[in-house]
């Protein structure tokens, strides 16, 4: 793999800055990469290669005419989830109903990019209404894992994950409402950065959520290599007076984190008898055991109130007014018995996923009294869990129960620790920890309080200098 398609976009943001590379340069070897991988893996479902190749000439201009205030990503490519306003590309969410909807403006945060000089090349598939731990529709189709077409890319940013870990971009924008960040960036061996609810404005998506269900739904960075996070996150961050549940945050900085003064607390499960298999659990140890070297202090802690994350969660989004039903219908009348109805003769233009989420949600709904404990038991656990980490502290904990699962709608089922941090809204980075023997990535949840981001983007860099980081996938399964 050439090199410029393994480096972070700061590297190449630097190397086009002092001329060692031009913006054509890095945007076409990326786009070759792109097309040279997308047949097998459909991550990128829209290109806009032309008007990519031309802002790269336009950056390259820039650059040459000199002087002051450069933007800091200048020239650097990059991918956008589709379900995130990119002008002139579509924005159907999966939606058979929206398959003809183009973005007349950007997203917040994508306007934020491309302000800081981000050229994107395209848009990337996610499951219909960014529901569900694997990535497929009725529009795009499926998207295929980077290191094994037969396992999942993850979701719902899985459009993302995969082309990100083929190397087909060198980081891009995803959400994350129950793990869509970070269970594509473990799927697909790349770190993944959820970041704090409130943090980054959820403007311009679809589904459009609302209020309070824009600080579970997070709206964050993926990246090969973790320096990226830390620039990234402090480009998105910030109120931009739509986002009512936005605020501003003071943002640290992870070069000032000193990990021999740093706490690390390992959880290895939720406490119920689904534990992560030997080698991912091994993953976690060998983490633990590579930050205690590095002069951190280490404990083991079990936290019993996570055997409810699955009620926490549910009474968290519902009672936030997430509406799975109308992001389905988008504006049209629906009937939830109906569409299951031609579901089943395979005449409905819906996917299972969004259907099972909807009813689901109705039936949950016939519970306000467990909503209501669910989230209250939630908002306890949030304060212990402040408590816990204070200023100085992470958590590590599993990302799966199982490595990559193959394709297939039992793949929610290996992902179970991931949708507790968007309720408990605590930033959370996937970090990848190299492959297991079947050459698929394993990685781990940090963990940190809220507002403290820099704290796992640390730890995220410092495992990446200890295991590798992202390991670039053999060119014979992505082509094969």
């Amino acid at each position: 793999m050439d090199e410029l398609l393994t480096v972070s976009g700061l590297e190449l943001a630097r190397r086009i800055a002092t001329g060692e590379t031009s913006s054509v340069t890095a945007v076409e070897k990326h786009i070759e990469r792109t097309e040279q991988v997308n047949p097998q893996l459909n991550a990128v479902v829209r290109d806009r290669f032309e008007q990519a190749r031309l802002e790269a000439k336009q950056a390259d201009e820039r650059v040459r005419e000199g002087g002051t205030g450069l933007p800091p990503l200048t020239g650097v490519p990059c991918t956008i989830k589709e379900s995130i306003a990119l002008t002139g590309m579509p924005n159907s969410s999966g939606v058979v109903a929206r398959a003809g909807v183009i973005a007349r403006s950007d997203a917040t945060a994508v306007a934020r990019l491309r302000a800081a000089g981000a050229i994107p090349i395209g848009v990337t598939n996610v499951p219909e209404i960014t529901v569900w731990t694997s990535t497929f529709n009725n529009v795009y189709g499926r998207t295929n894992n980077a290191y094994d077409p037969t396992r999942i890319a993850g979701g719902s940013s899985g459009g993302e994950g995969a082309i990100i870990g083929a190397g087909g971009s060198p980081f891009g924008l995803g959400t994350d409402v129950g793990g869509s960040i970070r269970i594509p960036a473990f799927c697909n061996g790349i770190f993944g950065h959820k970041p704090s609810g409130g943090l980054v404005p959820g403007t311009g998506q679809y589904p459009e959520y609302q209020g309070e269900v824009l600080r579970i739904n997070t709206t964050g960075p993926l990246a090969r290599r973790a320096e990226d996070l830390m620039p990234l996150l402090r480009i998105l961050a910030g109120p931009d007076g739509v986002d009512s549940g936005c605020e501003r945050m003071e943002l640290g900085n992870p070069a000032d984190v000193d990990l021999g003064s740093l706490r690390v607390v390992v959880v290895e499960g939720d406490g119920t008898s689904r534990r992560p298999r030997e080698g991912l659990r091994f993953a976690q140890q060998r983490a633990a055991y590579a930050l205690a070297a590095m002069g951190s202090s280490v404990e083991m802690a079990s936290i019993p109130a996570f055997r409810r994350s699955q009620s926490i969660l549910a009474g968290t989004l519902l009672l936030a007014g997430v509406d799975f039903e109308s992001a389905m219908a988008d504006g049209r009348p629906f009937s939830l018995r109906r569409e299951w109805g031609r579901l089943i003769r395979g005449r409905s233009n819906h996917s299972y996923p969004p259907m099972l989420a909807a009813t689901m949600t109705r039936l949950a709904g016939l519970r306000p009294k467990a909503l209501h404990r669910g989230r209250d038991l939630g908002r306890k656990l949030g304060a212990d869990l402040e408590e816990l980490l204070g200023d100085d502290g992470v958590m590590l904990y599993p990302m799966s129960t199982r490595p990559v699962p193959h394709h297939g709608l039992d793949s929610a089922s290996a992902f179970r620790f991931t949708g507790i941090f968007n309720a408990l809204e605590l930033p959370v980075t996937q970090v990848p920890l190299g492959l297991d023997e079947n050459g698929l990535p394993v990685g781990i949840q940090v963990i940190a309080a809220h507002g403290r981001d820099h704290l796992s983007i640390a730890v995220a860099q410092a495992l990446e200098t200890a295991f590798g980081g992202w390991v670039p996938p053999s060119d014979k399964v992505v082509e094969s």
